[in-house]
């Protein structure tokens, strides 16, 4: 059974929405799921999983939320070589650069982006829920 690590930051509960539909995909692929908020993830423990989903909204100029997610992921991010990841994130405004930059970060880490990136606008609707559980499913 494949272990599958979900963690977000979320401040208006849209991105949150996203990672539950994110573990719920991954579950019904039969993944054994933690999902975790940024500040309760431990980034030592990162290669315990086969799979990290990462969430994080659009914040400021375009990028990821400061406080909490940007300095976890900046911990993770000499970890990620080899590893499978998929990333998902909401946004209110702009258009999409946190996204890509985040994705090239990744990337140049040497990080597999197991499918493409997940984003939405604003509250997320159907098509963005069922795309969630799609990540989710191919993590596993």
């Amino acid at each position: 059974m494949k272990k599958i690590a979900v963690v977000f930051w979320s401040g208006t509960g849209n991105t949150e929405a996203m990672a539950e539909a994110v573990v719920e995909g991954a579950k019904e692929k039969g993944a054994e799921v933690s999902s975790f908020t940024a500040s309760e993830f431990s980034t030592d423990g990162i290669k315990e999983y086969d799979a990290v989903a990462f969430g994080c909204p659009s914040m400021g100029a375009e990028e990821l939320e400061e406080s909490e997610f940007a300095p976890m992921f900046s911990a993770c991010e000499d970890k990620l070589e080899g590893m499978n990841i998929a990333l998902f994130g909401s946004y209110g405004w702009g258009d999409g650069e946190w996204m890509r930059n985040w994705e090239e970060t990744c990337k140049s880490k040497g990080a597999v982006l197991v499918c493409d990136s997940v984003t939405c606008n604003e509250t997320p609707d159907q098509a963005a829920i069922d795309a969630c559980k799609a990540l989710g499913a191919a993590l596993v």
